[in-house]
């Protein structure tokens, strides 16, 4: 079964593109074969996986406006994983598909014209609810939210789930919610607790149990191009990714169990 799995929260600085380059790594390392569409206009996960971005690369801009081919686009970095690169050209895109009769299935047509066997494509998506985000939730088998336990957060997390909701209804019956994931975790913190007790009465079926803690060697990783599980796999980062590809894994093998 093929995966689409967006990693989106209209917040930034939440853990977002780190998740994404960190579960798409963590997935190739035990052998699945996954795409990483980085749709962010910062291109933060393609240079996190150490994705050329010269002024001649093709990237999401081409794929997506100029309808070049993906195999044309797409590059194998470091982990495994072919990535499908981001830049400041993407702001283009955002602009032409507001006018765009396909305005929100563009990826969604492009990945089907694209005829890809991935079982796991994870979307980067923008730290807002912009028409990048729904086109990746429109194309999305499931959406995992990196939060951090603060009650702003709660708030954001709140419109983002009814936008799911509508989404599902509207246009997508097969997107989910699949996961909160909790990030720069630390339990010594009473309002990590107080967020984290809330989060368990109101998603207790979605909340991951694995954390990912605060780790100086995930905000390393980045300036290196790789992501923290090749950059120190030791570490209590990447060890934390890892267990999270591992619950992602057992929750969608589950799931085709009840299923089939």
């Amino acid at each position: 079964m093929t995966h689409t799995v967006a990693i989106a929260n209209q917040k930034g600085g939440v853990g977002k593109t780190t998740t994404a380059i960190n579960v798409a790594a963590s997935l190739a390392s035990v052998g699945k074969s996954v795409l990483l569409i980085d749709l962010d206009p910062q291109g933060n996960a393609s240079s996190g996986m150490g994705a050329e971005r010269t002024s001649g690369a093709l990237t999401t801009y081409h794929w997506l406006l100029e309808n070049q081919p993906l195999v044309d686009i797409r590059q194998t970095c470091p982990p495994g994983v072919d990535v499908v690169p981001s830049d400041e050209a993407l702001t283009a895109v955002e602009t032409a598909l507001m006018t765009a009769e396909d305005r929100t299935d563009r990826l969604r047509r492009r990945l089907d014209a694209a005829n890809t066997h991935y079982e796991y494509t994870i979307i980067d998506c923008p730290p807002s609810l912009n028409i990048l985000t729904v086109n990746a939730l429109i194309c999305a088998t499931g959406v995992v939210v990196p939060m951090q336990c603060e009650y702003f957060a709660l708030e954001g997390l709140t419109a983002l789930v009814n936008t799911v909701e509508r989404i599902r209804n509207a246009s997508n019956p097969k997107l989910r919610l699949e996961g909160i994931l909790r990030t720069m975790y630390d339990p010594r913190l009473a309002l990590t607790q107080a967020v984290s007790r809330q989060l368990f009465q109101h998603f207790p079926d979605i909340i991951y149990r694995t954390v990912i803690p605060r780790n100086v060697r995930i905000a390393e990783a980045p300036s290196h191009g790789v992501p923290v599980t090749l950059y120190e796999p030791r570490s209590k980062g990447a060890t934390a990714y890892a267990a999270l590809a591992n619950e992602i894994l057992r929750r969608h093998a589950n799931a085709e169990k009840v299923t089939v």
